[in-house]
């Protein structure tokens, strides 16, 4: 039965069932706050809880009953879940509801896609977005967008499905030979930077760590900071010159989050390969979350995810001023500074960032084989 998709909506209905896991209530409100980043104003939120999802509706017939019942009574014409739902789960609770539904994925995937300026990011957004719709071409349902009627665009007998699944690998393939360029461009760069005896320093950090607002204040970037997810997509990288003379490259890199798609992570590999080669990564934490410690989980995981587990890192504890706390620093057992307490938004505590990195680069060198990993 052919079924074409409702149209994108301006308000929706979020949907986040408990399956007893750690972390509900925290996630709920990053759902909202998604959301909003999307653009997209939340009317209602729809809570439930399952032992498991349901393999047809993911949220069961008398839950999916009353998402219906709650959109019509908001008015919304969009149901956002957040979760990941499979393609057949996606289909059958659009005919259910009749609206657009959109899963956590999906809205994070459109976020990059708003959020992306330089020609890079765009390529590694559009890569996302592609590989994700590889799984959801079904006839009649959607498809990758086209010409019309072009003459040889489709051979005898082949279905709308094939053709679209053609013209998509074919874009794919395009996109990825010039990602490939780029991280060919970046390790030339970092060779250079290898060959000058500059320590690369990363910021990582989950998204609305306030890792830009910092960046800015270190190196006077002028780059964009905004209180929402996902403010900045394009790495920025800037020269910093500490009090010992040390000669750094500090790069600002995408905010990471909890269940970050792993198409997202494998298409911005040519970018996060700034925080695999970084000789110390800064890693940002709001300490004015509740959830500060879970989300230092979420980055740490992709860290290890994109091979980045083993570079040294200094906890950065941000946004002292939301919760008065005092700014000092904190050293482990062997001397070295572990974690400084800052407020980027004020300053305060700003000098024990750059003894810490002063400090780092006495005590380090960068190794030989950098430079022979960053040729590879």
């Amino acid at each position: 039965m052919s079924f074409d998709r409702p149209g994108n909506g301006t308000a929706a209905v979020v949907v986040g069932l408990d399956f007893g896991e750690a972390g509900y209530a925290e996630s709920l409100e990053e759902i909202g706050q998604l959301t909003a980043s999307a653009g997209v104003a939340v009317r209602a939120v729809v809570r439930g809880r399952r032992a498991r999802p349901d393999p047809a509706l993911f949220a069961g017939k008398g839950k999916v009953e009353e998402i219906a019942q709650t959109l019509a009574a908001t008015g919304a014409n969009l149901a956002i879940f957040n979760h990941e739902l499979s393609p057949a789960q996606e289909r059958n609770l659009e005919r259910h509801l009749g609206c657009r539904v959109v899963d956590r994925v999906s809205l994070i995937l459109d976020i990059f896609a708003q959020r992306a300026r330089s020609h890079e990011g765009k390529l590694q957004v559009e890569l996302a977005q592609l590989e994700h719709l590889s799984t959801r071409l079904v006839r009649g349902w959607t498809h990758l967008e086209r010409q019309k009627g072009g003459i040889g665009l489709r051979g005898p007998g082949e279905t709308q499905l094939e053709t679209d699944r053609q013209l998509l690998g074919k874009r794919v393939k395009m996109l990825k030979e010039k990602l490939a360029k780029v991280q060919s461009q970046r390790a030339v760069q970092r060779r250079a930077r290898g060959r000058s005896n500059l320590m690369g320093v990363s910021l990582v950090g989950y998204t609305n760590a306030g890792k830009s607002t910092l960046f800015n204040r270190m190196t006077r970037a002028g780059v964009y900071a905004a209180d929402q997810l996902f403010a900045t997509l394009d790495t920025t990288t800037r020269r910093l010159h500490s009090e010992s003379g040390a000669r750094i490259v500090l790069s600002d890199t995408v905010g990471f989050i909890r269940r970050l798609p792993h198409t997202l992570v494998a298409s911005f590999r040519a970018t996060l390969e700034e925080t695999i080669r970084a000789d110390l990564l800064l890693h940002v934490v709001d300490a004015a979350s509740d959830d500060r410690q879970a989300q230092v989980v979420a980055v740490n995981q992709v860290l290890t995810e994109i091979g980045a587990q083993a570079v040294p890192q200094i906890m950065v504890m941000n946004k002292i001023d939301r919760r008065m706390l005092p700014a000092r620093i904190e050293r482990n057992e062997y001397g070295r500074i572990a974690s400084v307490w800052v407020s980027a938004h004020t300053g305060e505590g700003f000098d024990s960032i750059r003894l810490a990195l002063d400090e780092f680069a006495s005590t380090s060198t960068i190794p030989a084989e950098k430079n022979s990993v960053a040729a590879a």
